[in-house]
């Protein structure tokens, strides 16, 4: 018996659990992604409305996704295994940490200053490398102010972005 009468006695099998779960994760991203900005109008190619990011974001991630799910029928792949919780945690509590920092808030008698970019940055990526298991702390540190001057250069110099510096110290 051939490979090619083998597989096609196997029929449609999933060959690699973890991309196959990978695959439909990205295509129910998508389909959140579709439904939010459904209201939005997309606009045209000359003229981009505020849909247009949104639907196009979902239109990829769903086509990358049912192409992960399908090679998961073809190719051999990794068990789907468990979820790294210390990665969820820092990865997401540093997107919190940074949109909670950057401009500041208040509820109730919590309040916290808007700190800007130029300390919500680094501290973004701070936290979130300490999900990685083979970090080191200076070089952690070193990347966090490289990129933060990298993202100020860009996002407030370059592009004219109206984000807050350091309106603690500078006022902007």
């Amino acid at each position: 018996m051939s490979l090619n009468q083998i597989e096609r006695a196997q029929g449609l099998r999933i060959r690699s659990t973890q991309d196959f779960a990978g695959g439909l994760f990205m295509i129910l991203l998508a389909i959140g992604a579709y439904v939010f900005s459904w209201e939005l109008p997309a606009g045209t190619l000359r003229q981009l409305g505020p849909g247009m990011l949104p639907k196009a974001f979902a239109a990829i991630c769903g086509l990358l996704g049912l192409m992960l799910s399908l090679s998961a029928l073809r190719y051999h792949g990794e068990k789907l295994a468990g979820w790294s919780w210390r990665g969820i945690f820092f990865a997401l509590g540093g997107a919190c940490l940074f949109g909670l920092t950057i401009r500041g808030f208040e509820f109730g008698p919590i309040r916290v200053p808007a700190l800007g970019l130029m300390v919500a940055g680094p501290l973004l990526i701070f936290f979130s490398g300490l999900a990685a298991d083979d970090r080191k702390l200076p070089e952690l540190l070193i990347f966090a102010v490289a990129m933060s001057a990298a993202c100020i250069l860009l996002f407030k110099y370059a592009l004219s972005l109206p984000i807050p510096l350091a309106p603690w110290l500078l006022g902007i």
